[in-house]
């Protein structure tokens, strides 16, 4: 067994983007609805969304950021009283990877969220009530085709490149594979084309939590009575799938909370105390009607599974990144290959970079030297619109030239 190489953790480079602010759009109304893949539209829909660096006079440098399940809008800077960056600033800024000197980015809250746009605890302008349960199923491709209406609304037709991590990455993929017309690159970064059964009982686990919490009420809670033990619950098992083994016994093994081990059933354990701080911080920024609909929408995502996935991409080729972590066991390495057979099996180019990180699934959202250097070179390449983009490659994490790796 070979020893595994430590990633280098480093603080972003810069001061970052500085003071920013959230702002609205409206993107739909009832003279140009949502239609929703899984039935129904939405007449009106509201979205929040940030922007970083400055749009070009040929509005060709513009690079979409699609966020993860609990994500917003706010990816990086700071706003105005809160000390706190956004939550993938050591990823884009001046001078970064993804370097707002050189682009445009954008971010959104996704649909159905609940950090400004329109979702389940939006009020449904026909009835002047809370959605609640009424509120429409939703899928990833909705997503997309909202953040695609707010690309119209900021005078965008084409992105340099859209890069997700997660679910973000499932959203760069729906994106490629319907609308490959409108980016050049796409990044999917520690993600899916297809969950498994175990990925799917983690997310049932999580929404049984909330829904059989008494203060559900059918969804029909309210700000002061929410299924707040539910919820709680459901971001602590979901945690726990985000740090590998190693991570967690290097951040707490077996340490006590107190200095004197006392039985009980309590919060005795280090471990303990750090899901129950992630499970009642999470109660201030996320509403339980959102997060049973944000976990469902993944559930159903497999896009290679529909017909003709990928012609209109053969038609229109988008370079490719796919990017995963060897310690991530909720979308680990075989997700990701999954992901490159697929693209390399209609002959499009796809770079595939393993990164060897010990801090699993939430390695994405940190600050490792390879992983952030492999994206920057991947951005900053010149364009390979063409079918001479099939050799395209990115340097691999070690130095080497890692294109089209296949399963072993």
């Amino acid at each position: 067994m070979h020893a595994r190489r430590p990633a280098t953790r480093t603080a972003p480079i810069g001061p970052g983007v500085g003071l920013v602010a959230t702002e609205l759009a409206t993107v739909a109304t009832a003279d140009d609805p949502l239609v929703l893949v899984a039935g129904g539209r939405l007449d009106d829909v509201t979205v929040a969304y940030e922007t970083y660096g400055t749009l070009s006079p040929a509005r060709d440098n513009a690079i979409y950021i699609c966020h993860a399940l609990t994500g917003d809008a706010h990816a990086a800077g700071v706003h105005e009283g809160d000390a706190k960056p956004g939550w993938w600033d050591n990823l884009i800024g001046p001078g970064r990877a993804i370097d707002t000197d050189r682009f445009f980015v954008v971010c959104s809250n996704l649909l159905g969220g609940c950090s400004g746009t329109t979702g389940p605890s939006s009020i449904d302008p026909a009835t002047g009530q809370r959605w609640g349960l009424r509120f429409p199923q939703i899928d990833i491709h909705d997503f997309v085709e909202v953040h695609l209406r707010l690309a119209r609304h900021l005078g965008i037709d084409r992105f340099h490149a859209v890069v997700g991590g997660s679910m973000g990455g499932m959203q760069a993929l729906d994106w490629s594979l319907t609308h490959p017309e409108t980016l050049g690159n796409a990044v999917i970064i520690a993600s899916s084309s297809r969950l498994t059964a175990q990925n799917i009982a983690f997310s049932a686990v999580g929404r049984q939590a909330i829904t059989r919490d008494p203060a559900f009420a059918e969804g029909c809670y309210t700000a002061d009575s929410r299924p707040d033990v539910g919820l709680a619950i459901a971001r602590m098992l979901a945690h726990i799938t985000y740090l590998s083994e190693d991570a967690f016994d290097e951040k707490f093994g077996r340490a006590h909370q107190f200095t004197q081990a006392r039985r009980g059933f309590g919060v005795d354990f280090a471990v303990e105390s750090y899901l129950d701080h992630q499970g009642e911080a999470f109660l201030e920024r996320f509403d339980p009607l959102s997060y049973i609909y944000l976990t469902r929408v993944m559930d159903y995502f497999d896009p290679f599974a529909l017909a003709g996935a990928t012609d209109r991409l053969v038609a229109d080729p988008v370079n490719f990144l796919v990017m995963c972590f060897d310690t991530d066991w909720r979308f680990g390495p075989e997700h990701s290959r999954r992901i490159v057979r697929h693209l390399e099996g209609a002959g499009l180019p796809v770079s595939f970079a393993p990164i060897s990180s010990p801090w699993g699934h939430d390695s994405f959202l940190m600050k490792l030297d390879p992983y952030h250097d492999m994206i920057s070179a991947f951005l900053e390449a010149p364009s390979r619109r063409g079918p001479s983009r099939a050799s395209a490659r990115a340097p691999h994490h070690d130095g080497h030239l890692c294109t089209r790796e296949r399963d072993r």
